[in-house]
């Protein structure tokens, strides 16, 4: 049996059984939780090993680990604080910011588009290498001369690796710095949180190595509600399908491991950080963060959770809601309440927060399973916050 670290506040006793619970029946190798309630600290847990693949180094308070698109909610963030700060026009096009987006019938995206998923980018007609893919050059310029896969704003699909080089350059046109950069110097420096887009050479110990874990059979009625004449597996299947072509923008697959990829500013997949560090950012984003520093005004946090896309997902398959960036609490993402807001890693990673509650939470995982939104051990997690707010 795997020995839990950290401590939980009184009442909130539940998520160390469910997160004991993960490892004992729910295939769990090495992962963390933190909770914060009302800016405050309640949950800090962690156990197993660091390393999914092997080793016996045990996970340590500090350890880190990619969340993949649970990367895609900090990014949003910088998107909607530059607007906070009046610097970005959510409903600018693209090529106000960016001249050369505006090729290829795309003069009308609109900076909100991109990050509601209703840009019509999800796939590359020409896939990128790994190396294009992180040099910071190769992915704009794609993207720059990529017809849409329908009328921009119409409609919306999961825009899984393109998000990565649409928001970074950007961000980059818009202030100069590129996004790992803007994130570092003002949000996880603020905050003391430790996440990354682009891993510093000197925090490379801190992080473990991850690999896919099989899971124990979940019921039938678990996991995503697919489309009765499209389910996702047939979907990832089909090597013409945009669900295919989406998640295969970067051809061949980068190693996640890889010292060069984790090092590169990837915002739509390859962020790395704690379970601490994405809890406490998402609580700075709904209130103020041991008495300190808080991110969004009101208004940008009612941009954040405003539902700009609902319904089939022409990437995922499946019935998903989006706010400006994060994706909302709905079947295929269930979070803690319907006024949650946040953003799932495909294999297990989740991190979120509800206004309502004042809760925010971080799960990380090194065991990376068959699941896009809607992990098990995650959603065990959730189950328990709820059941402790409930008292």
């Amino acid at each position: 049996m795997v020995d839990v670290q950290g401590a939980v506040a009184d009442g909130f006793e539940p998520v160390r059984d469910a997160f004991a619970d993960n490892f004992a029946r729910r295939g769990e190798r090495g992962a963390a939780v933190a909770v914060y309630r009302d800016g405050r600290k309640v949950v800090d847990l962690w156990g197993g090993a660091k390393d999914a693949d092997g080793g016996s180094e045990p996970w340590q308070r500090g350890t880190a680990q990619v969340v993949r698109s649970a990367t895609k909610g900090v990014a949003a963030a910088v998107l909607l604080l530059l607007h906070q700060r009046g610097q970005v026009d959510l409903d600018a096009p693209v090529g106000t910011y960016w001249p050369e987006f505006k090729a290829a019938g795309k003069e009308r995206v609109l900076v909100r588009h991109l990050l509601a998923h209703r840009a019509g980018l999800p796939a590359l007609d020409v896939p990128l290498t790994p190396a294009e893919a992180a040099d910071g050059v190769s992915g704009p310029r794609a993207l720059a001369g990529q017809a849409p896969a329908w009328e921009p704003g119409t409609d919306h699909g999961y825009h899984a690796q393109t998000y990565s080089w649409l928001l970074g350059e950007l961000v980059l046109r818009v202030t100069g710095r590129s996004i790992g950069t803007w994130v570092a110097e003002e949000i996880a420096g603020p905050l003391g949180a430790d996440l990354w887009i682009g891993l510093p050479d000197a925090e490379r110990e801190r992080v473990g190595r991850i690999a896919d874990a099989p899971a124990p059979a979940a019921p039938a009625s678990a996991g995503l509600r697919v489309r009765p004449k499209a389910s996702v597996s047939d979907a990832y299947r089909d090597p013409a399908s945009l669900t295919r072509r989406a998640f295969a923008a970067i051809d061949p697959p980068a190693d996640e491991n890889d010292a060069a990829y984790r090092a590169a500013e990837l915002p739509a997949s390859a962020g790395i950080a704690t379970a601490d560090a994405l809890a406490r950012f998402y609580a700075s984003l709904i209130g103020v963060v041991d008495g300190g520093r808080r991110l969004f005004a009101p208004a940008t946090l009612t941009l954040a959770r405003t539902e700009e896309s609902a319904g089939p997902d022409r990437v995922l398959v499946v019935n998903t809601r989006f706010g400006l960036g994060y994706m909302l609490h709905g079947p295929a993402s269930p979070l803690l309440a319907p006024g949650s807001f946040g953003h799932p890693g495909r294999g297990g990673s989740l991190a979120f927060a509800d206004p309502e509650s004042g809760v925010s939470f971080g799960y990380v995982t090194n065991g990376m399973q068959k699941n896009v939104t809607a992990d098990p051990r995650a959603q065990a997690l959730v189950r328990a916050v709820a059941r402790s707010l409930a008292g």
